[in-house]
């Protein structure tokens, strides 16, 4: 099956992790989130991919190149991301005259799943939630087909909500010209109205799926992922150290004296943790990043070359690139009144669901010594803090987030 997979935005929500690339670009263990998508698709019987790229779109391309895991791979420039519909009519003269699978490039599916939903001409993926509300929800008839799609009803008529995978028969390809939403955007849940109208139209139930929108979902990927990890050691790992549960310690990564990790835990190539490090929870240490002496990291995500030199706590937490943290720097991830821990998103003040989650920082902030950072801040790219600062509120202006 012809796939095509949207990976054209910016991903606004997910700053300042998307200052400087494609939020389908940011990392879920080893590779990149939209590489999750793509080898699922692969894996459940996706042909040929062509990959729908926009914001930072070299990023992806290098990336992939011309081909993943033996099928062929194209890409298609959506210039202004004007909606969904936009997305895939920009992908559409790389199609055949078969039917296709549109799939969105920052959500995780289950592989099971995904193949039912290839074997199935049209449908929908579906997921059920207990707060449909806050999304896209499936209407039904009454011999339990589509009829279409409800965004974010005050009374939503089922707990099924929209996936953001499809696939359509091929004529739908001449169905991508749609009328502007009330949001200003071209919908392709607009497409799936007229599919619905022409065709029964089927909800496939993903068993498991999550759709990657914010910093603490990108966590949540990363726990996920890090759940299927096979325990590997490649690199080289210090006789006292002491690995225990699912890890991987990639070739190239160093493992010194005196650390403990406790998987799940990913060591990628070129990283160094310890001496006397404390590795623990669901933790990715990127590629060059650097864990130092007397540091405990707890459920975090460590990008490319990030460096906790010594004696810092980092927990449930996402460094950017080449983030540095100065000696002493704490990072606090629990209310002490128990709720769960909120965060600025695009000026309004979420609630993460989590009640242990950190911070988040950009590319190359860096803090001084004696730092505290406070559950839930942000610190922009190339941000600084000075030497025993206490950080209590997002650090991120509001207005850049539009």
């Amino acid at each position: 099956m012809q796939t095509v997979i949207l990976a054209a935005g910016r991903g606004t929500r997910m700053r300042p992790l998307t200052d400087r690339r494609p939020k389908p670009m940011l990392p879920v263990t080893d590779r990149p989130l939209v590489a999750h998508t793509a080898d699922a698709a692969i894996e459940a019987g996706a042909t040929k991919l062509t990959i729908v790229v926009g914001y930072e779109a070299e990023a992806v391309r290098s990336f992939f190149g011309d081909e993943r895991a033996g099928v062929p791979v194209e890409f298609a420039v959506q210039e202004k991301q004007r909606g969904t519909a936009d997305a895939v009519r920009a992908a559409a003269s790389s199609l055949d005259d078969e039917p296709f699978v549109v799939l969105n490039g920052d959500a995780l599916y289950d592989v099971p799943s995904l193949s039912t939903l290839y074997d199935t001409v049209p449908a929908v993926g579906s997921f059920t939630v207990d707060n449909p509300s806050a999304y896209g929800v499936l209407d039904t008839d009454t011999d339990g087909f589509i009829s279409g799609v409800v965004e974010k009803p005050e009374h939503p008529p089922s707990n099924l909500i929209n996936a953001g995978s499809y696939v359509f028969p091929a004529e739908a390809q001449q169905w991508l010209n749609v009328e502007e939403s009330d949001r200003g955007e071209l919908e392709l849940t607009d497409v799936l109205a007229r599919t619905c109208d022409e065709y029964d139209v089927q909800a496939v139930a993903f068993d498991r799926w999550l759709d990657v929108g914010r910093p603490w979902e990108l966590l949540e990927a990363n726990e996920w992922k890090l759940s299927e990890l096979d325990p590997r050691i490649d690199g080289d790992v210090s006789d006292d150290a002491e690995l225990s549960g699912p890890v991987v310690v990639e070739d190239g990564a160093t493992v010194r004296s005196g650390v403990v990790i406790e998987g799940p835990a990913l060591v990628r190539r070129g990283a160094t943790v310890g001496p006397n490090a404390y590795v623990r929870g669901a933790t990715v240490v990127g590629e060059g990043a650097k864990v130092g002496h007397a540091v405990e990291v707890k459920n975090s995500v460590l990008m490319e070359g990030a460096t906790v030199g010594h004696l810092s706590y980092v927990g449930d937490s996402i460094l950017g690139r080449d983030v540095n943290f100065g000696a002493g720097t704490k990072v606090a991830n629990l209310r002490h009144d128990g709720e769960s821990v909120r965060q600025m998103v695009k000026g309004e003040l979420v609630s993460t669901g989590r009640r242990k989650y950190g911070v988040v920082l950009g590319d190359e902030a860096k803090t001084g010594i004696n730092t505290s950072l406070n559950a839930g801040v942000r610190l922009p790219t190339d941000g600084m803090t000075k030497p025993a600062e206490s950080v209590l509120y997002d650090r991120i202006n509001e207005r850049s987030d539009e």
